[in-house]
């Protein structure tokens, strides 16, 4: 029982030695990686005096561990903006893109300036071709071209009072027409081209009276083409007239002509 202080006493000190250095580490971990303990006692003290204690220098304890690294700090403002680079070069070219939709229709513009005057185009009345011609007497026999000698217009020369036919020179489209008087007899007559009948007209006499008959027709003709007038079917229709008072007329001319230029 007589060791029992002593013994006491020691672990009293063993337990101010634990607490001195968990001190010791706590301030290395505030102060971040400062040497806080130094094996020099007077770096501890500055007036150059030993530790009071019951213990002495050689039962000091190990200096401490480097404590841990801090919390990174916050990201700091941004800096100003640097100077402006210089203008890079131009890029390839690309590629030629879609056409676009066609847009809306604009307004209508002005009338534009006349044309120049064309140059003086051929006129159809260059060609003539007419003739008008009458009966002197009366028809004479049925079935043959009527022959009208009494000529009103001829200067192309175109109807033939010898024959009683007009042939074409001109190609192209004629008028033709003709005013007859009926007297004594029925009138049946029929215009002809190259020998065959194209139109009829006929009249019925009317005792005691004096009628008249006529007819006209448009006709397309080539050059060479023949028309005459010429009583139709037997004698008993030749009722045709004329005397000094009375005329029988046959007229043709030519409308246009139908020629093409080579």
């Amino acid at each position: 029982m007589k060791f029992l202080p002593g013994l006491i006493f020691c672990l009293l000190l063993v337990i101010n030695i634990s607490y001195s250095k968990e001190a010791e580490s706590l301030t290395i971990d505030e102060l971040g990686d400062e040497e806080f303990l130094n094996d020099d006692p007077s770096a501890e003290d500055p007036t150059g005096q030993q530790p009071r204690g019951p213990c002495a220098n050689w039962m000091g304890g190990a200096p401490g561990y480097p404590g841990h690294n801090g919390a990174p700090g916050r990201d700091g403002r941004d800096g100003k903006d640097g100077a402006k680079g210089e203008q890079g070069e131009s890029g390839p070219k690309g590629e030629h893109g879609e056409p676009g939709t066609p847009g809306v229709e604009g307004p209508r513009g002005f009338p534009g300036n006349p044309g120049l005057k064309g140059e003086k185009g051929e006129s159809s009345f260059i060609y003539h071709s007419a003739f008008s011609v009458g009966l002197t007497t009366r028809a004479t026999l049925p079935n043959l071209p009527i022959k009208f000698s009494k000529i009103f217009f001829n200067d192309q020369k175109h109807y033939d009072e010898t024959t009683g036919k007009f042939q074409c020179t001109v190609p192209g489209v004629y008028y033709f027409t003709y005013h007859l008087t009926v007297y004594l007899k029925d009138v049946k007559v029929s215009l002809y081209k190259n020998g065959r009948p194209i139109m009829f007209t006929f009249d019925q006499f009317q005792n005691n009276n004096v009628d008249q008959a006529s007819g006209s027709i448009l006709l397309l003709l080539e050059a060479g083409d023949e028309i005459w007038l010429q009583v139709y079917g037997e004698e008993s229709y030749n009722g045709i007239y004329a005397d000094n008072d009375n005329d029988s007329t046959f007229m043709g001319f030519l409308v246009y002509p139908s020629l093409t230029n080579s």
